[in-house]
């Protein structure tokens, strides 16, 4: 599975990926009467101790626990992307200077979990931190100044905001200025004693189990759940198991054949809910080595990816929808944003098509074996956590559907850490992944082809551009569309980049980004759903503190 975290949820976010060997692993047994414990559970594998909230390779970040240690100055819903926000740390926040200044009026009484009071001083560090931390700034904000008086916090950017709203609102969680400015390395520092301004503190940790307390006081109301038990299981089916046993109260975790296999297993109380959003999962490459450096290459790739088989096989017909625009927009939810020349152009398998494609560039078939304009084999790896049930079946369909134009590809059953740092530091071949999901397709083109976002192979803290795809005409109309003060500007601009997806491939979208996930209300009831949509479902996104915010125990 996957979180689009913080990720990704990525957004992230973001979303993401994982699972275990149930109880077997150390799932635990199934959860008793309600006892003011949670049990979360992401199928993320063996753990390493970091708790470092601005690395998206840290089990803080993997798990999701950093957003109920570390706090938002507002709570955007990417469920309901067009709602107001909810005020956080932030009681007022405006936007100035066609959304290049940020003033934000920070709420009074709020303390750290050491004790302090955190100020507008402190929010002004955090984004400082970021300017002067480019491993940090994942959303690659361009802060160019900070300053606090009083209760109030300016945060000045290089130009127009309009599209980071969320990144800058939500995902950014503010840090103390009193322990973060003694971190001699706040890129590597593994953050063993978290200090945030949430509900929860860490209690204890280990490379399975991740164990958050209650504080004594907090500035709302203490939540009811007074205790968040984390445990990443092995793989998907570990973390379907113990979801199905109770073991696992909360997670999102792709799970084939869902009503049977949980749903039906306690029809009662057992809950999915899976909104979706303008993002999307596929075939990532790493563009700046051969032999996917080549767009020819990439595009006939594209052409004969079968995504129905990826949507029925891998995501079992109800995960992740297919995505088969040309232009990788989701549809219907994205139909209003396609061209014109594309509103008809749909993906399917074409592998004529693709061969002919190959050939104009200069490519060449030996016997059965795709050789490229050098006379070189066309070969490299697909990669993904070996526990990723769904990416890895939607690996061998594609490795089986590129074999049909002569391209040879191993798959690599990657450690799910291992991967994630290969990941974020380019080191890879291709990947299935995803982007970053918005009220808009901004949000995932940003994701697939933002040069500002570009950083050399070896240097990680991305949170897009995942396959250093680096064109400047494409990163000049992602500004264009930042900068719009109107609807024609940025429909000029999204035309654009629509035209450099179609003729460049810098990833295959082939499904479309839910911020879904599974969870009980045998124990806690509160949860949000088709009928109250305050928050998305997914326990790894800033929303998670806000859902713990709204549990109630059951009564019965």
């Amino acid at each position: 599975m996957r979180v689009n975290r913080p990720a990704a949820l990525a957004i992230a976010g973001v979303m993401a990926m994982s699972a275990l060997a149930a109880c077997g692993s150390g799932g635990g047994s199934t959860a008793a009467a309600n006892s003011g414990v949670l049990n979360i559970g992401m199928p993320n594998g063996p753990l390493t101790d970091n708790n470092n909230p601005f690395l998206p390779s840290s089990a803080s970040s993997s798990l999701g626990y950093k957003f109920m240690i570390y706090e938002p100055l507002v709570m955007l819903n990417s469920a309901q992307p067009s709602a107001p926000g909810k005020a956080w740390l932030a009681t007022k926040w405006a936007w100035s200077n066609n959304f290049s200044t940020l003033t934000a009026t920070v709420r009074p009484g709020v303390t750290w979990s050491d004790g302090k009071a955190m100020t507008a001083a402190d929010v002004a560090y955090t984004f400082d931190l970021l300017k002067s931390n480019a491993t940090l700034n994942i959303n690659a904000l361009p802060i160019t100044s900070t300053s606090s008086t009083g209760n109030t916090a300016t945060i000045n950017f290089k130009s127009s905001q309009f599209v980071n709203q969320y990144k800058i609102l939500t995902q950014t969680f503010i840090v103390p200025q009193h322990v973060w400015s003694k971190i001699a390395n706040p890129a590597t520092d593994t953050i063993k004693n978290p200090v945030g301004t949430g509900p929860y503190t860490l209690k204890s940790f280990t490379s399975q189990t991740v164990v958050l307390d209650e504080r004594s006081s907090y500035w709302q109301a203490l939540p009811q759940v007074k205790e968040l038990r984390y445990t990443s299981y092995n793989d998907n089916n570990a973390q379907t198991t113990a979801l199905a046993t109770g073991a696992a109260e909360w997670s999102f975790v792709f799970i084939p054949n869902v009503k049977a296999v949980y749903e039906d297993k306690d029809p009662a109380h057992y809950k999915i809910w899976f909104p979706p959003t303008l993002g999307v999962h596929g075939l990532w490459f790493n563009t700046t080595k051969a032999p996917l450096n080549n767009p020819a290459l990439r595009k006939a790739i594209s052409m004969v990816i079968n995504r129905h088989d990826i949507f029925e096989q891998g995501e079992d017909g109800y995960f992740y929808p297919p995505v088969t625009n040309i232009t990788g927009i989701p549809t219907p939810a994205g139909n209003s944003f396609i061209a014109s020349q594309y509103a008809n152009s749909n993906v399917t398998p074409n592998v004529a098509a693709a061969k002919q494609v190959l050939t104009q560039a200069g490519y060449k078939l030996n016997g059965t074996t795709l050789m490229d304009p050098s006379g070189k084999p066309v070969t490299f790896t697909l990669s993904d956590p070996a526990g990723w049930s769904d990416y890895q079946t939607d690996l061998a369909i594609i490795k089986d559907n590129v074999a049909q134009i002569g391209v040879n590809v191993k798959i690599d059953k990657a450690n799910e850490d291992a991967w994630t740092k290969n990941v974020d530091t380019g080191e890879f071949d291709a990947v299935m992944h995803w982007t970053n999901s918005g009220a808009t397709p901004y949000d995932l083109y940003e994701s697939m082809m933002d040069g500002a976002q570009f950083k050399p192979v070896g240097t990680g803290g991305v949170n897009g551009d995942w396959g250093r795809f680096n064109d400047p005409q494409a990163t000049a109309a992602l500004q264009q569309y930042a900068d719009a003060t109107t609807d024609t500007a940025r429909t000029q601009a999204l035309n654009t980049l629509q035209q450099i997806m179609v003729a460049q491939t810098p990833m295959v979208p082939t499904s479309a980004v839910n911020v879904g996930g599974e969870y009980s209300t045998k124990h806690w009831v509160g949860w949000p759903g088709p009928t109250n949509q305050y928050a998305p479902a997914q326990p790894t996104l800033p929303n998670a503190l806000d859902i713990v915010m709204h549990l109630k125990p059951a009564t019965s």
